[in-house]
């Protein structure tokens, strides 16, 4: 149960714009913002990794390396000790594809060096909880005194229950993992199967901090997030006003005034949370064109709940106390349609639930459409993604298995049979190039996208080439000017090419 404190870890200037902004949240702009954040008392942010790192090189024109930097540097001026948390694809680091050994254990050693060593804490998590994923990750984090959190993906299906979250968890303690994470992409964590999975964790892992991440997506993170101050989380992932809601994380503002009704004590002083909200607002209408809601983010919020708003909390906590699907499904109701719609927060689509894409991927995928002219096959394309997960042995759908599949469902859509052009990383998933399934794959499915290839059985690096980054260095030789630019060259070639030509003039 609750120790009667639980510490908010701040996501706006990373899974925030990731989710609602298809990442286009540029170094200038996360600066206006982050020195007001720093003074709020927060103890981590999550301010780099993810997509952070490819689309600051297409779309904002920063390099990432000197963005993390200079990060590192803001929040050093506060003279606490705050910790940068970066979002790590285990061995597809922040990337698409599995890398060697030597390229994670390079790249990780110069990305924890460079966002202070112990004060930068890598979220490590691999799309297919397959444990062999991430033992390099964790080690090269360890080896150069990061902090590996290590995150299950959390999904539903017929083969990921209760048992098989603690076995995988059971697996990466057992590997180095200082402290663990319930990585909820999708926002699929119903506030029922919170209590059990978080106080299962807390059980078996008592020593280890843990943390909570969801996403508003289908209406239920809020929710569970109080379940989780019930249960026993320490640390609870959240944005602040119109960086929150919708399909990015639920918004600290509302998670404070549950936690005062708990008495539960939270690290976060709310003071600057009115500039911080106004700041962020005029971010996001300043990207408005990549934002998939823009005429709903939510109006600020008061300092002190309304009492109308103080009814439901109280309402919503005493329905989650009861632990049962229908009382929980009525809380969840009920602070969405009685707190965040009059708010200002879009309603939500349930929908999602069936669909299961996480906030970031949906981002992406109406933009891609909405750029081709294809936004009308949304809904088709939406419907086809839990027969393609399901094909795929109920993959969870997070970086970067939730592009792949979602990629081969628009193909199976627009193409008008399923499966008559099939993607390389949808065959090489099926394939095992990336990691073991989690359940089977449809044999039909698998027949016909393997184009005769044999299934692989081994750890995934051992199908990668370990990279001579000599070589690498010897034939872009006029462009790299640093080992951060060979780097960023290995993981992003197109990307990183075109940045370092503009860059060196």
């Amino acid at each position: 149960m609750t120790s009667g404190r639980v510490q908010l870890i701040d996501c706006s200037l990373r899974d925030g714009h990731q989710s609602l902004l298809a990442t286009r949240m540029s170094l200038e702009q996360s600066l206006r913002v982050l020195p007001m954040l720093r003074d709020s008392g927060y103890d981590i942010m999550e301010l780099w990794g993810g997509a952070v790192l490819d689309a600051s090189l297409r779309f904002t024109g920063d390099d990432p390396f000197e963005r993390l930097e200079t990060i590192r540097k803001v929040l050093d001026e506060s003279g606490r000790e705050i910790q940068i948390r970066s979002l790590c694809r285990g061995q597809n680091l922040f990337g698409y594809n599995p890398y060697p050994d030597n390229v994670v254990y390079e790249f990780l050693k110069e990305a924890i060096r460079t966002g202070g060593g112990k004060l930068h804490r890598m979220r490590i998590f691999d799309a297919l909880n397959d444990f062999r994923n991430l033992t390099t990750a964790i080690m090269a984090t360890k080896t150069f005194n990061g902090h590996a959190e290590v995150a299950l993906s959390y999904t539903v299906s017929p083969v990921h229950d209760k048992d098989h979250f603690l076995n995988f968890a059971k697996r990466v303690v057992d590997a180095g993992a200082d402290s663990l994470a319930i990585k909820d992409m999708a926002g699929l964590l119903h506030p029922c199967d919170a209590w059990e999975l978080i106080e299962g964790l807390k059980s078996a892992f008592p020593h280890l901090e843990l943390t909570l991440h969801s996403h508003c997506t289908n209406g239920l993170a809020t929710a569970s997030y109080v379940v989780g101050m019930l249960a026993g989380a320490d640390y609870l992932d959240t944005c602040h006003g119109p960086m929150a809601h919708g399909t990015a994380q639920p918004p600290a503002e509302l998670i404070s005034y549950f936690a005062r009704e708990l008495g539960i004590e939270l690290n976060v002083d709310f003071t600057k949370a009115g500039q911080i909200d106004a700041e962020l607002r005029k971010i996001r209408e300043e990207l408005a064109s990549v934002d998939k809601d823009p005429d709903h983010f939510g109006n600020p919020w008061p300092a002190e709940p309304t009492p109308e708003m103080q009814t439901v909390i109280r309402e919503a906590i005493a329905l989650l106390k009861k632990r049962d699907k229908a009382s929980c499904d009525a809380a969840i109701d009920m602070i969405e349609q009685k707190i965040m719609e009059p708010q200002g927060f879009p309603p939500i689509d349930k929908a999602q639930l069936e669909s299961q894409i996480p906030g970031g991927m949906i981002s992406n995928l109406h933009n891609q459409l909405k750029e081709q002219g294809k936004l009308d096959e949304m809904p088709k394309i939406l419907e086809e993604i839990p027969r393609v997960r399901a094909a795929a042995g109920y993959l969870p759908l997070v970086t970067p298995t939730s592009q792949i599949v979602g990629t081969q469902a628009a193909f199976n859509v627009i193409q008008g049979e399923p499966y008559k052009f099939v993607s390389e990383p949808f065959r090489d998933v099926m394939l095992g190039k990336y990691g073991k399934l989690p359940g089977p794959a449809d044999p039909e499915v698998l027949k016909k996208v393997s184009a005769g290839r044999e299934l692989l059985t081994g750890r995934p690096a051992m199908y990668v080439d370990r990279v001579d980054l000599e070589k690498v260095f010897a034939e872009h030789g006029s462009l790299i000017k640093s080992h951060r630019d060979l780097l960023l060259m290995l993981l992003f070639p197109a990307p990183a090419k075109a940045f370092l030509a503009k860059r060196n003039g």
